[in-house]
């Protein structure tokens, strides 16, 4: 397949690796979604194969073979398992980002990790609450590609802050949004912090309990929004409330009012003292979560899927997974998502 106008050289996807498995059998990949492997070779088919990485043109390959029609049976092979990639040279990206291209230029069928994440660009995220956790979510954000952050907390970074996530001893002090504004532009440069536009999502960290007003009002402006609360010895992460459509934060509360009838109560009183710290490891686990669902959402993605919420504690950190149901008397999704924010 000679390239044309259209078509660029054509070369395994970005990130594969030819793997010898014996003289005569050789594994393209490693990720069983879409790892192959090529048996009964001749020691010179295999060792062919070896040669192959992604910057090879597959094509001036096969014409430089001895054996042109077997090379072209084993290359037929490759395009055949979605492992080639004939699309134009793009713009290379740079820096993180360039990263996630080349593992969705894996995970896409198009084989186009470039353009996804390009796209990032033109998208505008609000995130409300910078602890470690929320910084984190940030840091992420901007590190794949996403244009505009909102920043919002005036609050003091404290020392108990500062770890993983990117808060440091010299930050102590100052405002939490100041300085997260200064880390982003040193992960990603050209990302901005302002910006007039309605964001695409709200991420909401909060301490204790979700705030009772902030999601209702996102959820009647039909806005979607990440929950992610901060408790006692552990961290919520979720739902993704996209308007409309699952449970939403008052759902959550309602159904944790009909199995402890005082939580009303409880949820009043943890709205006020202290703000909690946020131990180090659940917090990078949750930034982790966090930004991946946000992704997922303005990639068009399923990401955390409707109700869904990961809690997160020490001492293992590992994700433990919870679906919620709509609660019936919430009425969050009683009009069409359509039509959520319409009135008025």
């Amino acid at each position: 397949m000679a390239p044309d106008a259209e078509r660029g050289p054509m070369r395994l996807r970005a990130g594969l690796r030819v793997l010898r498995r014996t003289a005569t059998e050789v594994q393209v990949g490693t990720d069983p979604r879409w790892a192959v492997r090529l048996t009964d070779l001749t020691p010179a088919d295999a060792d062919l194969l070896m040669s192959v990485d992604p910057r090879t043109d597959l094509t001036e390959l096969v014409a430089r073979a001895v054996d042109v029609e077997r090379a072209r049976a084993l290359v037929a092979v490759l395009v055949d398992a979605r492992l080639t990639d004939a699309r134009p040279p793009a713009a290379v990206l740079r820096g993180p980002a360039a990263v996630d291209a080349d593992v969705w230029s894996l995970l896409r069928p198009d084989g186009d990790g470039t353009r996804l994440v390009r796209a990032r660009a033109d998208r505008v995220v609000a995130v409300l609450g910078l602890g470690p956790t929320g910084l984190g979510i940030a840091v992420g954000l901007a590190a794949a590609g996403v244009g505009t952050l909102l920043l919002d907390d005036e609050r003091p970074v404290r020392s108990t802050d500062v770890g993983v996530c990117g808060y440091r001893w010299a930050d102590a002090g100052s405002a939490r949004e100041h300085v997260a504004a200064r880390l982003l532009r040193d992960v990603a440069p050209h990302v901005s912090t302002v910006s007039d536009r309605r964001p695409d999502v709200v991420v909401l960290v909060e301490y204790g309990v979700a705030d009772p007003v902030r999601a209702p009002a996102l959820v009647s402006g039909a806005t979607a929004h990440l929950g992610v609360v901060v408790r006692e010895a552990d961290t919520v992460v979720g739902p993704l409330v996209v308007p409309g459509t699952g449970p939403c934060l008052r759902c959550l509360d309602l159904h944790r009012s009909d199995a402890d009838d005082a939580w009303p109560t409880l949820a009043a009183q943890l709205r006020t003292g202290a703000t909690p710290s946020e131990p180090a490891v659940p917090a990078a686990v949750c930034a982790g979560i966090g930004a991946a669902a946000v992704l997922a959402h303005l990639d068009g993605l399923v990401g955390l899927g409707a109700g869904v919420t990961y809690e997160v504690s020490l001492p293992d950190a590992v994700p433990r997974r919870r679906t919620w149901a709509v609660h019936p008397e919430c009425g969050c999704t009683a009009l069409p998502a359509s039509l959520v924010g319409a009135q008025g």
